[in-house]
């Protein structure tokens, strides 16, 4: 049994702890069940939960949600296009999401898939005062993917 001010009240039947909580016009509430003996505390539980929100409120307010933005590029991108992917990259990068650069390979373009680690390396460099590779340049299937975050 713990006391209003958090002072330790001993062990005590229930029906005691329930008299001293009503004559102090409290509640007696159970915060840890699977102790023994479980223990109870004198406390107002709507303040309690009031109080319990608040912090769990603030707590989601100071949350950030990372999300992946994909840039989707073919090996045989142009230099003007690969500049606007960049800056697109650049942009999301700045706002804190992480980019996932995919380059899409048709027909027998995959057998040159060395021109897409090329590509995707080349967004690194062009990136990599804003952002760290977490994820080398990998084949999946038809694409190669690779994921940038933010430094």
């Amino acid at each position: 049994m713990v006391g209003i001010d958090g002072e330790q009240l001993g062990i005590m039947k229930l029906e005691e702890a329930l008299k001293l909580a009503q004559e102090k016009n409290l509640d007696l509430v159970n915060v840890a069940p699977q102790a023994k003996p479980p223990v109870c505390r004198i406390m107002d539980f709507g303040k309690y939960k009031y109080e319990q929100r608040k912090r769990d409120k603030e707590a989601r307010k100071k949350q950030r949600i990372i999300t992946v933005k994909e840039i989707k590029m073919r090996p045989n991108i142009e230099t003007h296009d690969f500049m606007v992917k960049v800056r697109n990259s650049q942009r999301f990068l700045q706002d804190g999401d992480k980019v996932k650069a995919t380059v899409i390979f048709r027909g027998r373009e995959i057998t040159h898939s060395e021109l897409g680690k090329q590509l995707c390396l080349q967004l690194a460099k062009e990136l990599d005062n804003i952002s760290v590779i977490e994820r080398e340049p990998r084949i999946e299937g038809r694409n190669m993917v690779m994921i940038l975050a933010p430094k």
